[in-house]
C-alpha cells in the first residue's frame, strides 16, 4: 500500500529554505479546521482545538485505511491568524489575534469519513473540513523561537512585499514542521507563508 505524505508530495510548499523569501503558486487543498480567538499560550480552546484536529486526523487516517484501503500520513499542524491591524504580528500582541487552526487532508477524505472518524471519537469543539485556495504566496522557514518571528515578518510587510509591487490576500500562514514538546525552541522549524496578490 502507498503511502501519502503532503510534505514529500507538495515539497515545495513544505520545504522552504531559511535564507530567502520565495514565491510559491499554492492549490486548492482541504483541511480539517477549527477558528477560535486569542493568546494561543493561554487559550484553552487552542490547545482544546489542537487535540480535537489530531484526533480526528488520525480517525480519518483510519477510516480511509480500513474502507479504501488508502494510507498517509498525518500532516503538521497548521495555523491561519489575522487582526485587525497586521503590525500586532510584527509585535506579538497575541491577545489581538484571531486564528484557524488546522491539518491538511488528501484529497479522498470527504465528509463522510470525518463523520466515521467523529462518531468513534467525538470532540467538544466545532470541526470542519473545508478548503483554502491561497494561490500565490510568499514564504520562506523560519528557524527559532515562534516569538522570534517578528523581524522576518517585518522584513516581508515592510520590505519584500512594497519591493514587488506586492500587497495583502490573505491570512497569515504557518506549517509548524517541530514538535515544540520536543524540540528546543532555537530549533523549532516553522513555514511562514503569506498569500499575495499584485497592488
Amino acid at each position: 500500500m502507498e503511502n501519502y505524505d503532503v510534505k514529500v508530495a507538495l515539497k515545495h510548499l513544505y520545504a522552504p529554505t531559511a535564507g530567502d523569501f520565495v514565491e510559491v503558486d499554492v492549490p486548492a487543498m482541504q483541511y480539517l479546521m477549527i477558528d477560535g480567538h486569542g493568546d494561543p499560550n493561554t487559550s484553552t480552546a487552542y490547545a482544546a482545538a489542537i487535540e480535537a484536529l489530531y484526533s480526528t486526523s488520525y480517525g480519518c487516517r483510519f477510516a480511509a485505511k480500513s474502507l479504501l484501503g488508502r494510507v498517509h500520513t498525518v500532516g503538521p499542524l497548521e495555523a491561519l491568524w489575522w487582526a485587525e491591524d497586521p503590525a500586532d504580528f510584527v509585535a506579538r500582541r497575541k491577545e489581538t489575534w484571531s486564528w484557524t487552526a488546522m491539518i491538511a487532508q488528501p484529497e479522498w477524505i470527504t465528509q463522510e469519513l470525518v463523520d466515521a472518524a467523529l462518531a468513534k471519537k467525538p470532540v467538544s469543539t466545532a470541526i470542519r473540513l473545508d478548503t483554502l485556495t491561497e494561490g500565490r504566496s510568499v514564504q520562506i522557514l523560519h528557524v527559532g523561537s515562534y516569538d522570534d518571528e517578528g523581524p522576518t515578518l517585518e522584513r516581508l510587510h515592510d520590505e519584500y512585499m512594497p519591493a514587488h509591487g506586492l500587497t495583502f490576500n490573505g491570512h497569515h500562514h504557518e506549517i509548524y514542521l517541530s514538535d515544540p514538546r520536543r524540540v528546543e525552541p532555537a530549533r523549532l522549524r516553522t513555514v511562514l507563508r503569506q498569500p499575495v496578490r499584485a497592488l
